[in-house]
């Protein structure tokens, strides 16, 4: 796909696997896929993150007491400091979000949670805020929608594929919270 060429349309949600990995192709976005057990936690992956260079997240579905719904992709040594974060973000005291509230959101169950789950998102309900540790890495890896498989993809192509859902992220340095 060149600058000029139209942006592919959007795959209807709930996305597949394939279906994302599809829209990466249509896009441009260079991207390799690792199968693996299912993990659950960061610690669960440390194996995985052996294997497979770049930047490793952990994603946290949030919501406030307003309904808000906040999605963080951070690197998974980040610190964040949940009973902080609202004053920073400008909303009400965050918690996690149910498993219901979250696959009606974002299509995605816990311990899959991901920044490519927010094709799922289409209206736009999600607020994304991403770790500027993150983006210090020229490679990034995600889940492709299920916690059984790994995704790296540039830096660069995660912000391509964020802005054509028509989405900015938030870049904030979590180590200016803590």
């Amino acid at each position: 796909m060149t600058v000029s060429d139209p942006a592919p349309p959007l795959p209807a949600p709930p996305v597949t696997r394939e279906s994302l990995l599809g829209f990466l192709d249509a896009l441009g976005i260079a991207h390799t896929t690792h199968d693996h057990a299912p993990v659950f936690t960061v610690a669960e992956s440390d194996q995985i993150k052996a294997h497979m260079p770049g930047g490793h997240t952990k994603n946290l579905f949030l919501k406030d007491k307003k309904g808000n719904l906040v999605l963080i992709s951070a690197e998974h040594s980040t610190t964040i400091e949940l009973k902080r974060l609202h004053e920073r973000l400008g909303c009400g005291r965050l918690s996690f979000g149910s498993a219901e509230r979250l696959e009606e959101a974002l299509g995605v169950t816990p311990g899959s949670v991901t920044a490519f789950a927010l094709v799922n998102d289409p209206q736009r309900r999600v607020r994304f805020i991403l770790d500027a540790a993150l983006m210090t890495h020229e490679t990034v890896n995600f889940h492709p929608l299920k916690n059984d498989a790994t995704t790296a993809i540039s830096r660069d192509g995660l912000l391509a594929f964020l802005a054509a859902l028509g989405r900015e992220p938030e870049i904030m340095d979590f180590t200016a919270v803590a």
